[in-house]
């Protein structure tokens, strides 16, 4: 997979445990819209610097892709400061590589494990 243009969020220290992960695996553009619109608002709602990922899987991938249509919508919660991740097991299952992804989202090796890691961690989980 070619991972060159889009970089895999590193892991924060283990007293970071004041992030946020918001889970997406379903395929609807209005849901892709209303889970961006609800990832936005958090991020108004929290205090500043607040961490938040948004990971996508299986269908969910769709968002990263650019094949649900907010293209700038996703980059207005990027520049807002959310990560948005794609898992490379989805990628691969779907041929596609890193360079197929929207400009700013990461690859995490499995959406799954990294949704269980950073709960691990102490991460906030979020399924809107």
């Amino acid at each position: 997979m070619d991972t060159a243009q889009h970089a895999t969020p590193a892991t924060p220290p283990a007293a970071a445990t004041d992030g946020v992960v918001v889970h997406l695996p379903e395929a609807d553009p209005a849901w892709h819209e209303a889970v961006l619109r609800n990832t936005a608002n958090l991020i108004r709602a929290l205090e500043p610097g607040a961490v938040i990922e948004l990971v996508t899987h299986g269908p969910g991938v769709e968002l990263c892709t650019g094949e649900s249509g907010l293209a700038a919508v996703l980059a207005d919660l990027q520049s807002a400061g959310a990560t948005v991740c794609a898992c490379a097991n989805t990628l691969a299952a779907r041929g596609l590589t890193a360079a197929a992804l929207l400009p700013g989202v990461t690859v995490v090796d499995s959406g799954v494990a990294h949704l269980v890691r950073r709960q691990r961690q102490g991460w906030s989980y979020l399924r809107p």
